[in-house]
């Protein structure tokens, strides 16, 4: 089995990454998940890379009229009729996403029991839905951005400290709502699909609390504002608890997730005449080590036959993440790919792609990139060495040089990272 398929293995791989990408394709899902019609308006709400696309497939499955506003990173906004599309920045949020912010709230006041809201809600939508809580400035939020984003701090825990610094976020904007019902289609980019975490939960209520905000910070010897660290001590920024009565009418529908998105790539490589195998839809950690155990898994594989026998795909998703110790041009899944590609240390037989499904590594323009087995000779031909393109955290560099990164554009979905590893 697998002798025609693995003749081009990047070829294939790309293929299971496009079927993941595409089971997540909001024009795809949107339709069953969608409430009912209320008495009085409706009105459209959200935020994300995805959230303009999320809004065209709703206006298309829609019975009536619909108004409202949403914001997506800059180059993934999509045409609509009546749902105004507002492009702002990501991952460090800008006066443009400041600005929807303070016009989402105005939007949403005088609502009444007749009316719904739906709240569009994608991965990006922490950063690009970026109001201060009062006494904060957007500088203030761009510096702590920039501070969790190098720390190695994961997105729960990012989020945690975001949502206790603003003030749209945790519940707030789904309360603003109140006594509408609300209901948030969400497509989740995080792992373990956690409701609070997704863009930090602007219409779900947050357990956590502004002392497990300032623990993570401590935690990772992140420093912060004079005024954010007050409003954090003082418990000013207290978020919406579970319990709250103004989110009673307020429900919440995954539409979209990492394992779907998995068990899509799996389907396609069946149909190759492939096994396939998931090894986890929320692996984390830090990006260059889950690359060296996936190397050591994948090794047992081809060497041994366990766990599984060869050929075989091995396929995962989550959010690792990457401490920054370079000034390379790097991302969370180049260097996944540099930590294996290490220590697969040129291993016949055995290639990978890994790719975020927004089309978007780190910031560049760039959604992953193609590991093969020859790969280390062919840049050391080059001069370049993969442990000096570890240490300076510079993937993209790297996978540049061998015409091997993969760039899809914007995808106008998000559910997180894809990982596969083909064992021939």
């Amino acid at each position: 089995m697998g002798g025609a398929m693995t003749q081009n293995p990047k070829a294939l791989l790309m293929r299971l990454f496009e079927a993941a990408v595409a089971s997540a394709q909001p024009a795809r899902v949107i339709a069953r998940h969608l409430p009912e019609p209320p008495r009085g308006r409706t009105l459209v709400i959200g935020a994300g890379k995805a959230s303009a696309e999320m809004a065209r497939a709703l206006e298309a499955h829609w019975p009536g009229e619909l108004s409202g506003l949403v914001v997506t990173r800059y180059g993934h906004a999509v045409p609509t009729r009546g749902v105004e599309i507002v492009e702002a920045s990501h991952p460090v949020p800008d006066e443009a996403g400041e600005r929807a912010a303070r016009r989402m709230l105005d939007l949403v006041r005088g609502l009444t029991a007749d009316d719904l809201v739906i709240c569009l809600i994608s991965g990006g939508g922490s950063a690009l839905l970026a109001l201060p809580a009062e006494g904060l400035t957007l500088s203030d939020k761009q510096a702590i951005n920039r501070a969790l984003l190098r720390s190695g701090a994961t997105i729960s825990e990012m989020n945690t400290v975001r949502r206790h610094l603003s003030a749209i976020k945790g519940g707030r904007l789904a309360a603003a709502c109140h006594p509408a019902r609300v209901v948030t289609l969400a497509i989740s980019d995080v792992p373990g699909d956690e409701p609070a975490t997704i863009a930090s939960g602007p219409t779900v209520p947050d357990p956590t609390t502004c002392a497990d905000a300032l623990a993570i910070l401590a935690r990772y010897g992140v420093e912060i504002p004079a005024a954010a660290r007050a409003l954090l001590q003082s418990g000013g920024g207290e978020t919406v608890k579970p319990g709250e009565p103004r989110l009673a009418r307020v429900y919440f529908r995954l539409i979209a997730t990492p394992q779907m998105a998995l068990e899509a790539a799996a389907t396609a490589a069946r149909e190759a005449g492939l096994l396939a195998h998931i090894l986890g839809d929320a692996i984390e950690g830090e990006s260059r080590d889950v690359g060296k155990v996936m190397a050591g898994i994948a090794l047992q594989v081809a060497r041994r036959g366990q766990p599984f026998a060869p050929p075989c795909v091995l396929l995962s998703g989550g959010e690792t993440t990457v401490t920054i110790r370079g000034d390379g041009r790097g991302g969370r899944n180049v260097e996944f790919l540099l930590g294996l590609g290490a220590g697969l240390a040129g291993q016949p037989g055995i290639h990978a792609l890994a790719g975020d499904t927004d089309g978007v590594d780190g910031a560049e323009e760039v959604a992953g990139a193609y590991l093969g087995p020859d790969s280390l000779a062919r840049a050391l031909e080059q001069g370049i060495r993969i442990a000096d393109s570890l240490a300076r955290n510079d993937g993209h560099g790297f996978f540049e040089a061998l015409g091997d990164q993969v760039v899809t554009g914007p995808t106008l979905t998000n559910v997180n990272d894809f990982r596969a590893i083909l064992i021939a």
